[in-house]
C-alpha cells in the first residue's frame, strides 16, 4: 500500500512505511472507517485510472537525474544521469500521481545518453591534443634555455670587458646587488630570480668557472682593484642546462662556455663535445642536421 504520508510504496503487510516511519495499521484502520472521503486523500486507495486527489510532489530521482545530465563528465555525471533517471521514471509511474517530474526525468535521461555519446570524441581529442600541448610546451622551454644561455653569454663577457676581472667566478656575480648599485661584485646582468634558484622555465642552470689548472683564482689585478672588485675573476667558465624533469620540461640538455657555442644533448648532460645547435629556428626543432 501507498503510504498516507510521503506516498512512498509499501508492501502491503507493512506495519510502518519504510521511508518516513508513518505507521500504516492507522492509515488500513481510516480506510475500513465509514464516510465518503476523496480518492487519493489520506488513507484513501486509489482504483486503476482514478486520479489523485492530494498533493503531489516532484520526485528528487529526477532532480538528481537533471543535474548529473548537465554537469557531464564530472565524476561520471552522464551514467548516473541515465540510472536516476530511469530509477525517477518507474517510481512516478508506481505513484498512482503522488510523484511527478516525468519531463525532468526524461530531459536528464536525454542529457546522460548524449554525455555517453560524447565520451569517444571527447577521447580523440584529448589523444590528439595532450601530446601536441606537452611538445609545445617543451620546445618553448627549450627555447627559453638557449636564449638564457646566450644571456649568461653576453653578460659574462660585458663583465670581463667592463671591469677586466676576467669571467665571472660564479652566477651570483653576474646578479644585483642587495642594495641596488652596480659594481664589479654584482653587476646586475642577469635575471635576479635566476640568480636566486638557478633555475628557469623547466630548466636547472650550473655556471663553473675555469681556474687556471683548477687551482685557486688567481691574485686580484691592479685594473680590478681599481674597478672595486674584491676577488679575482675566473679564466672561463662553463654553463650546463638540463631539464627539471626528463622529457616533460624538456628533452635536451644544453652547455656554453666563454667561445659562445651553445651545444645539445639528447643523451644525458651536455659537454664541449656534444654537436652545437644550428642557429635559427633548429633552436626550437632542436636537432643538428
Amino acid at each position: 500500500m501507498f503510504c498516507p504520508s510521503c506516498g512512498t510504496a509499501n508492501p502491503d503487510e507493512g506495519k510502518f512505511c519504510a521511508k518516513c516511519g508513518n505507521s500504516l495499521d492507522m492509515s488500513r484502520a481510516a480506510e475500513s472507517a465509514p464516510g465518503p472521503r476523496a480518492a487519493g486523500a489520506a488513507g484513501v486507495p486509489l482504483e486503476p485510472g482514478m486520479p489523485f486527489a492530494g498533493t503531489s510532489r516532484t520526485s528528487g530521482k529526477a532532480i538528481a537525474s537533471l543535474v548529473c545530465g548537465l554537469v557531464g563528465f564530472v565524476f561520471l555525471g552522464s551514467i548516473a544521469a541515465i540510472i536516476l533517471g530511469h530509477m525517477a521514471l518507474s517510481e512516478i509511474r508506481k505513484s498512482a500521481g503522488r510523484l511527478v517530474g516525468t519531463g525532468i526525468a526524461t530531459t536528464g535521461l536525454v542529457l546522460g545518453y548524449i554525455g555517453i555519446a560524447m565520451i569517444p570524441f571527447v577521447l580523440i581529442i584529448a589523444a590528439i591534443a595532450i601530446p601536441n600541448l606537452l611538445r609545445a610546451r617543451i620546445a618553448a622551454n627549450e627555447a627559453s634555455a638557449v636564449g638564457t644561455l646566450r644571456v649568461i653569454n653576453t653578460g659574462a663577457l660585458t663583465y670581463s670587458t667592463e671591469f677586466q676581472n676576467g669571467f665571472p667566478s660564479s652566477l651570483d656575480v653576474l646578479g644585483d646587488d642587495p642594495g641596488g648599485s652596480v659594481n664589479c661584485n654584482h653587476a646586475g646582468l642577469v635575471d635576479a630570480a635566476l640568480v636566486t634558484s638557478h633555475q628557469k622555465h623547466g630548466y636547472v642552470f650550473r655556471y663553473t668557472p675555469k681556474f687556471p689548472d683548477n687551482s685557486t683564482p688567481p691574485a686580484l689585478s691592479p685594473e680590478a682593484q681599481s674597478k672595486g672588485c674584491v676577488s679575482a675573476g675566473a679564466l672561463g667558465f662553463e654553463v650546463t642546462a638540463d631539464p627539471i624533469q626528463q622529457n616533460t620540461s624538456g628533452t635536451r640538455s644544453f652547455f656554453t662556455d666563454e667561445s659562445g657555442v651553445i651545444r645539445y644533448s639528447t643523451e644525458g648532460t651536455a659537454t664541449a663535445d656534444s654537436p652545437p645547435i644550428r642557429q635559427g629556428r633548429s633552436d626550437l626543432s632542436g636537432r643538428n642536421g
